[in-house]
This record gives C-alpha cells, structure tokens and sequence, in this order.
C-alpha cells in the first residue's frame, strides 16, 4: 500500500494546470471586474468650475512664462475651495488594469486564486475516494492546511497595521477583545457536553490512550500527553488570538452590511437576503446547543415526538449549511463591495454640510482612497469565510463523515457496502503488487513508511478529529459572529 498512491499525481496534473490557468483566469479578479463601479477624484479643472473660480487661462503669449509656470505646478496647483461646493463625481467601471496598483491586491489575488484550486483539488479528491476507497493519505487535507496557513498569516498582517498606527485607540480594540474572548472561551470549555456538544473531552480521551499506547509500544515510557485541563487553557489561549484576529473583520463586515442595507431599502427581497446572511452564522453556531438543534430536530427529547433527522443525517446536515452560507456569502460579496464604494458619494455629500475650506489635493484623496483601499476591505470580508470553509473541509474529511449520510441510513449502507468490496478488491491487487516486488528496496521503504503512517492514524483518529475541528469550527464562527454583533451596535450608535 502507498502513502498518496495515484493521487499524488493526480493533485501533481491539477496543480500544473492551474498554474498554467492562472495568468489567463484569476477567480479573485473575476470576483470584482465588470461587477463593481468606482467613483473618480475630480480634476483640478471640475473643482475649480464647480467652486465657480476662473481657471488659469490657456492663452498665454509668452511661452517662457508659461514654460516656467508648468515647471512649478506643484505650488501653483493646490488651491482651496468651500466645502459646501457641489461637485459632481463621474464614475467607471472596475476594470482589471485598476485592481493592479491597489492596496494589497497581490495578497487577495493570491488568496482567492489558491483557495479555488484548494476547493477544485478537494472535490475532485472527494470523487476519487468516492470511485475509488484506498487507505490512503487525503492530499487536499494538506492544501487546506496551506490555505489555512495563508489566511491566518494575512489576519496577522492585517491586524499587525493597527499595532503601527500613532493612535493607540485601535491597538487597545485588539488587546481588550483578546482578553475578552479568552474568558468566553474559558466559559464555553467548562460547559458541560449536553449543552454544547463538541465531543471534546471523549476526543481528548481517546487521543490520550491512543498516543500513550503508541509510545508503550514503541518502547518509550510515558503517561500520555498532558493533561485535560492544561489542554484547555491551550485551548483558550488560541482561541483568544483567533477572536483577536477576527474583531476587525467583524466590525468591517457589520459597516458593509448596514450601509448595503441603506442602499438596497427599495428592494425588501434583497433587504431579507442581506438579513439572511448576516444571521446566518448564528443559526450555524446554534446547531452545536444540543438541547434546541440535535434533541429537537432528531426527536431525542420526550418533548418531542417527531423526528425530522437521524443523528448521521444531522451531522452531515451541519457541515452542508457551512457550504450554502460560505456560497451565499461569495455571492454577496459584490453588494458590500460596492456600498464601500459608494461611500466617495456618502463623504463628498456630508462635505457639502460643512464649513470653512479645503483643499483640491484633500478632496481628491478622499475620493481615491476609498477605492485604493478596496482590496484590503474585501480581504476583512473574505478571509473569515474562505478560513471557515477550509475548516469545514477538514472537518468533513478527517472526521470520517461522508456525503451520502444526507440521503438517509439506506443510501449510506448501500453505499457503505459497495465501496467496501471496491475496497477489498483494491486492498488485493496492491498486496499482490507489493509481494510480487518485495526484492525492490524502494517498494520495501515504502510499506514501512506506510506502516508507520498507519500507527500514527491509529492515534489522530477520527474521533480526535471529529472533537476539536468541530471546537475550532464553532469557536471561529462564533467569534466572529460576536464581533459583528458589536460592530452593529457601534455603528448604529454611531450614526445616531
């Protein structure tokens, strides 16, 4: 038996090709050319004929005199106007030569388009195991892994940017919600399984005995891993860093939505899907309180005398509504883009309520950093999503749950049945593979590799899998949910 057997170059074929495709296709530039407008930043000359001022006149008979003032513009162009001058905005289309010089475009690009190539190599893998059960390793777990590892990394970079600004009111927004989740996660740890059912305490147990059978056997002396306690207040502390990283997304995704809110208040169909999406990840965190998700929709209370799911058909249930919520929230996306675009409008309409003056250069700043800005708005929007998409992945794979489990025990056994004589079938051609080419030292290094990967999937079994991916899952999810929460209140305080 191989390690990666034939998927390895199937992940190798597909891999090549997307990275033949992407210069041609990029799914994050698709994502917002040809959907969005942007407003452009008046010229000098729109400024000056909406302040009514008299432009700098084109027929100048002395050239040298003319050659001289164009030699010192830059002194001579900034001027000021009153801020209640009306001055109208054009706008255009966001093409694909505009997204090149924005803020952070390369790491969004970067992002979404090695996202897309995680989900296309996780579905097709999910197809190959289907056709084709082998024992062995899931690449696309690794390529979750890296996507993981690249949206926490942008988190980071991202929240890294308030801990440089002089003003320290964003720094101590981190810092204070930090410490607060660290209490909420020290609160939630301590529930007790029949309330919030993430199986975390049996998942430890077995990982524990597992890990201290495994040492035993290979002769080293041990009492296990650490402690359950010491494990949760690890626990905790990552789930503070991971509330942390999330409360500036959180607040970014509560401004989108009420200013896409406002602009959509003709629609109620829209108004009702915007409320949708922002509830959502809610009922997804409520899915894990056994008492109102699992007790009454499985009928395992004696409240309750109808049963709509059966408890396989409810786990995979869970993980298929992470799937319509992240694909909702893709679809979305657009809408919140675009009212952050249209807060040049917003700003150059609440300049006019002022009084004094300003200049043409502050004007025109103003205008363009909205949209220089774009990409890194999108990034505090997106990167929660595509971060609980892969954990969804993982948590759907290494917890051993199967798709078919949605149609019912029959369906599942049935398939159940048919994959498992695939399964033996396979299992004989490679043993027959590897017996007939025991003389090959590179086939014999490989059944003991394969032997020692089969002993560690002994002790990260899927029940260990099952309890702290679905932790994870809840706890980001929820996290995340809380920020939006607070971030609604502030802004709604805000503009009252």
């Amino acid at each position: 038996m191989a390690v990666f057997g034939a998927q390895l170059v199937f992940n190798l074929i597909i891999f090549s090709f997307l990275q033949k495709l992407s210069p041609i296709y990029s799914f994050g530039r698709w994502l917002l050319c040809g959907r969005l407008f942007r407003y452009l930043h008046p010229t000098d000359e729109e400024i000056k004929s909406a302040a009514g001022m008299s432009q700098s006149s084109g027929k100048v008979k002395n050239r040298r005199e003319d050659k001289r003032r164009q030699a010192n513009a830059k002194f001579d162009t900034t001027f000021n106007v009153p801020r209640s001058t009306h001055i109208h905005l054009d706008t255009a289309p966001v093409e694909a030569i505009d997204l090149v010089s924005l803020h952070y475009y390369p790491e969004y690009q970067w992002l979404m388009d090695f996202w897309f190539a995680t989900v296309v190599v996780y579905i097709l893998t999910e197809v190959y195991y289907g056709l084709l059960p082998r024992n062995e390793m899931n690449i696309s777990v690794i390529w979750c892994l890296l996507a993981i590892g690249f949206c926490l990394r942008l988190l980071f970079m991202q929240t890294r940017i308030y801990f440089t600004l002089e003003e320290g009111g964003e720094k101590i927004l981190v810092v204070t919600f930090g410490f607060f989740y660290l209490v909420a996660a020290m609160g939630v740890l301590v529930v007790d399984e029949k309330v919030l059912e993430f199986g975390l305490e049996e998942a430890y147990t077995n990982f524990s005995l597992s890990a201290t059978e495994f040492l035993n056997t290979h002769g080293i002396d041990s009492q296990g891993p650490v402690s359950y306690l010491t494990f949760k207040i690890i626990l905790a502390f990552v789930c503070s860093i991971i509330g942390a990283l999330l409360i500036f997304p959180g607040f970014r995704m509560a401004k989108l939505h009420l200013d896409s809110l406002k602009y959509s208040r003709e629609n109620r169909f829209k108004q009702i899907i915007l409320h949708l999406n922002f509830i959502f990840p809610l009922i997804l965190v409520l899915l894990w309180v056994r008492p109102i998700a699992r007790e009454v929709l499985c009928g395992l209370s004696w409240e309750v005398t109808t049963r709509l799911f059966s408890e396989s058909v409810f786990d995979v249930l869970r993980i298929f509504l992470f799937v319509i919520f992240c694909i909702i929230r893709l679809v979305l996306m657009p809408t919140h883009i675009q009212s952050h675009l249209n807060s040049a409008y917003d700003r150059m309409e609440n300049l006019k309520k002022e009084s004094g003056k300003i200049s043409n250069v502050e004007i025109q700043k103003m205008v363009a950093r909205i949209f220089f800005y774009a990409c890194m708005i999108t990034l505090q929007y997106i990167t929660p999503v595509l971060l609980l998409t892969l954990l969804m992945m993982l948590y759907k794979t290494l917890g051993g749950f199967s798709w078919v489990a949605l149609f019912g025990e029959p369906a599942e056994k049935f398939v159940e049945s048919l994959l498992g004589v695939q399964a033996d079938v396979a299992s004989t051609v490679t043993e027959a593979t590897i017996t007939n080419t025991t003389t090959d030292s590179i086939v014999a290094k490989a059944t003991e590799f394969s032997l020692a990967f089969m002993n560690l999937r002994q002790v990260f079994t899927p029940l260990w899998y099952q309890g702290l991916l679905s932790f994870l899952l809840w706890w980001t999810c929820a996290s995340w949910f809380t920020s939006m929460a607070f971030g609604v209140y502030y802004y709604s305080r805000m503009t009252s």
